[in-house]
């Protein structure tokens, strides 16, 4: 089994920034592609950004230029940088590993969550 957790979510104002965290645990040979996606009230989870084992990137056009995504392979974590948030940034931000365990069968695997807010 893998667990998942995720940190820095919280409350900031429009404009401001937030850096989420979410690291892996237990039985992991590799990690393929990570990945953060969010979901607001009423509406589908969405993909926000994610990134290769080689680390390509991938964003939506939403995010493009305020969102960078980067990952510490040797840590098994990945991060989201949000700057310039906005209040329809307003979602859980959930992370997403695609894991190959030691007998190499592939996985995904979800975060629990973290709530991040923009407002005033």
């Amino acid at each position: 089994q893998v667990q998942l957790v995720e940190s820095g979510g919280g409350l900031v104002q429009p404009g401001g920034s937030l850096r989420l965290s979410c690291v892996a645990s237990g039985d992991i040979f590799t990690i393929n592609t990570m990945a953060w996606y969010r979901q607001a009230p009423g509406k589908e989870r969405e993909l926000v950004a994610d990134i290769s084992r080689g680390g390509t990137t991938n964003y939506a056009d939403s995010v493009k230029g305020r969102f960078t995504v980067s990952r510490d392979n040797a840590k098994n974590t990945v991060y989201l940088q949000m700057n310039s948030l906005r209040p329809e940034d307003t979602a859980v931000y959930y992370c997403n590993f695609q894991v190959i365990n030691k007998y190499r069968t592939p996985n995904t695997y979800w975060g629990q969550g973290t709530q991040v807010t923009v407002s005033s």
